[in-house]
């Protein structure tokens, strides 16, 4: 079964509950929209969407998190899973790459 299905989790929340993140390690810092906004190059208008509502483009995100000292945490994200043995990651290295997904 698709682990997806049973996250209770949607990008909805998650958006939300990462501009509640963001809100509170700005806070912690002692900074206010307007400066967190002057740092990361992003308007405070869609900061402040951002916080109150988790509507934000990926690039908003990354720029806020970059001022904040947290950008290396997104490079983390979407991984490839790591290989389980030493044939799976010589297959791997030795298979050209799609450029194209298949139904």
């Amino acid at each position: 079964m698709d682990a997806t299905l049973l996250t209770p989790l949607g990008p909805n929340e998650i958006s939300k509950a990462l501009a509640k993140r963001l809100r509170t390690l700005r806070l912690l810092k002692g900074w206010t929209r307007a400066t967190l906004a002057k740092r990361s190059g992003i308007s405070e208008a869609s900061l402040k969407r951002f916080e109150n509502a988790g509507k934000a483009s990926l690039e908003l995100v990354l720029k806020a998190a970059h001022a904040l000292a947290r950008l290396e945490e997104f490079n983390k994200l979407l991984q490839p899973p790591a290989a389980r043995s030493l044939a799976e990651l010589e297959l791997r290295s030795a298979a050209p790459t799609r450029k194209r997904g298949r139904f």
